[in-house]
């Protein structure tokens, strides 16, 4: 393909994705399918990997991540991002609106009224069209420069369509929405991870993330909210949330003009519980002035703007009876309790049971069975007991001791140092763990057996037929025939499910394994740098360390994982029934052989390329990424960060240390 070729294809694809990424995000409607979409932006990828002088700033490609930051950029804004005084009466309201009237010397004036979202802050600095900055708010005064991040919400528009300033600033909330924080939780709790206390911090946590393409996975989103220039501007709020909604931005659809104070109160009382029934948290409403010259006239204290104000929501709570604690095993073996309540309608839904997370936050309470209990769901998505009314405890309670044995087998418990969360250690006698990890290994992110579900594993249970995930290579026709609701036809499904996952690529195979703290990015990261189990099973603490967003904890999960000698019977026996257990060639995608026959250990962050890259970039030109240091290695690729150790064994051995700026010359054509 020539470079004019090349050009034109990359246009062409930019512009059909962009329109089905408006279609879909915009719209919500769709033209053509999840996997044709995907085609196309791969399509695009490999196009801009061969031609990068076509690769514009504004890339639908940009929407996956990839880009490492190894440090956020100080910006100082233009325009200050104020905080808003707060109130949570409607009493203040009317004073806010006397000082409003007394301001504008009894000039007629309207309100604007906005959903005030749960989420961070951003400011989108637009030029020429195109988004060429997105910044938090920081203190107000100054942000981190987070335009990698952000350009993987797909809701913020990378190029604008329409008529707009040369330069100008859109500022907005962004949020994990209910959904993915849901999933993300659920995710954490299946590899052993603790999960988010709440939505509005894990949003804040992920746009801080080094890798981009982690915080492409997280689905953050973002709602829009005013927009400001230098130029002569709008003469309202209103007509400047027009302008975003004109210009292609997501802008909640919850807004309203009010004539009067009077109307600002009802919209209060209208979202009070239907604000409940949006994808993400919101806890008050903000109230504006909607005419920016008198916005002007009215003017800022030292912190906050004098026409504007944030009316809070309370937080949702209700006091009920705990009538009992129980106990739930994970896959992990975490204990997790729970307090179960006399039915209490909360923030819309009828609440029975409340998390209590550990044996801590029981003892912080000082619980006892009877106990009249404060539950709240405030910015968390499952209720929790918040606090206890002293006054209605009963006569002669007792404080809540927690179990010592696991509720499922009576193992005694165990607690890890530096952990709050008590485990029961008996992995391979546990029911719930035995059965949670067969479901782990049978979900669609791992291997994928749609045909077999959590009735189904229950039954293969109880029969004796299925106690790892390696006796499902095992069943046979007259194994499952003989299961509840089982005839010819979903007998000869389940087992074709069972048959195909052999082919299951690595990768997943590695995330099914249900090793604690590997998830399936965590999965993907030591399946590209060791290749096969045999590697990961038998690598070293440092080797595993030095595998792309590999910490302490995840090292040292692995190589307790691979120290069971019921983990590598199992290893084995789905080895021999056919499972994928090494890392499938990947389509010949050589530049050139200039680096032919040299060997590379790569370590450290990196300016231009995540280590993945890096290690594709040297293969693609012949060379060879090995994961350990000896004398016979050609070249030590440091980055920044790089541990010390590594580079003292380099020396050592008289290995030639290169920076990535000595790598790029070497492939330069």
């Amino acid at each position: 393909m020539t470079k004019e070729e090349a050009q034109k294809e990359i246009v062409e694809l930019t512009e059909k994705i962009n329109y089905h990424n408006e279609l879909y995000y915009q719209k919500n409607t769709s033209e053509i399918s999840d996997y044709e979409f995907d085609q196309l932006l791969e399509k695009l990828i490999t196009l801009e990997n061969d031609f990068p002088e076509f690769k514009y700033p504004d890339s639908p490609s940009q929407r996956v991540g990839g880009t490492i930051t190894k440090e956020f950029e100080t910006v100082y804004h233009k325009y200050p991002m104020l905080s808003l005084s707060n109130t949570y009466s409607t009493e203040e309201l009317e004073d806010f609106d006397k000082r409003v009237a007394k301001g504008l010397n009894g000039e007629p004036y309207e309100y604007f009224c906005e959903l005030k979202f749960d989420g961070v802050a951003l400011s989108l600095t637009y030029q020429n069209g195109v988004l060429a900055r997105g910044v938090t708010r920081g203190d107000g005064t100054r942000g981190d420069d987070i335009t990698n991040n952000v350009k993987t919400i797909r809701t913020i528009p990378l190029r604008l369509k329409g008529d707009c300033p040369q330069e100008f600033e859109a500022r907005g909330e962004a949020f994990l929405p209910r959904e993915n924080f849901t999933r993300l939780n659920r995710e954490r709790e299946d590899i052993g991870e603790e999960p988010y206390a709440n939505a509005r911090n894990t949003a804040s946590g992920t746009l801080k993330m080094q890798d981009s393409s982690i915080v492409a996975k997280r689905g953050l989103d973002c709602y829009l909210y005013s927009m400001m220039s230098d130029g002569d501007g709008t003469s309202t709020h209103e007509t400047s949330i027009n302008d975003l909604i004109r210009l292609g931005f997501n802008v909640s659809p919850t807004y309203a003009k009010c004539a009067n104070m009077a109307e600002v109160i009802d919209y209060i009382h209208r979202w009070e519980t239907k604000r409940l029934e949006l994808p993400l948290e919101t806890d008050g409403i903000v109230i504006k002035v909607n005419s920016v010259k008198q916005q002007n006239v009215l003017g800022y204290t030292a912190k906050s703007p004098r026409w504007a104000i944030a009316f809070k929501y309370k937080a949702e709570s209700a006091a009920t009876v705990l009538k009992n604690i129980t106990y739930q095993v994970g896959r992990t073996g975490a204990v997790t309790p729970v307090a179960e309540l006399q039915p209490v309608f909360l923030a819309g839904t009828t609440v029975k049971r409340a998390s209590l997370h550990n044996a801590n936050e029981i003892a912080r309470l000082d619980l006892r069975i009877g106990d009249t209990v404060y539950v709240e769901k405030g910015g968390e998505i499952i209720p929790k007991v918040t606090g206890v009314d002293h006054g209605k405890r009963p006569t002669g309670s007792v404080s809540v001791e927690y179990i010592k044995n696991c509720p499922e087998c009576g193992t005694a418990l165990v607690r890890y140092e530096g952990e709050a969360v008590h485990y029961c250690p008996n992995l391979t006698g546990c029911p719930p763990q035995i059965k949670g990890r067969v479901e782990h290994f049978i979900q669609r992110k791992a291997m994928n057996i749609d045909s077999l579900g959590e009735r189904t594993i229950n039954q293969l249970y109880e029969k004796g037929l299925v106690r790892s995930p390696a006796d499902l290579y095992d069943l046979t026709f007259d194994d499952v025939y003989q299961l509840e609701g089982f005839k010819d036809l979903s007998t000869q499904n389940l087992l074709k499910g069972i048959e195909a996952s052999r082919e299951t690529e690595f990768e997943s195979v590695l995330f099914a394994l249900g090793i604690r703290y590997v998830g399936k990015t965590v999965a993907e990261k030591l399946a590209g740098s060791l290749l096969n189990i045999d590697n990961l099973a038998n690598a070293t603490y440092e080797e595993l360390i030095e595998v792309p967003e590999i910490g302490e904890r995840i090292a040292q999960s692995v190589l307790s994982y691979f120290e069971e000698p019921e983990n590598r019977r199992e290893i084995e026996r789905l080895k021999s029934a056919g499972v994928q257990m090494e890392i499938a060639e990947k389509e010949n995608t050589a530049v050139s052989a200039v680096l032919s026959d040299k060997t590379f250990v790569v370590s450290g962050v990196f300016e231009n390329f995540s280590r993945d890259q890096l290690k594709e970039t040297i293969k693609n030109h012949g060379g060879k990424v090995i994961s350990a240091i000896s004398g016979k290695l050609d070249f030590l690729l440091a980055g920044d960060k790089m541990g010390p150790a590594k580079k003292e064994k380099a020396e050592k051995l008289g290995v030639r240390i290169i920076s990535e700026s000595d790598f790029l010359k070497m492939i330069e054509p």
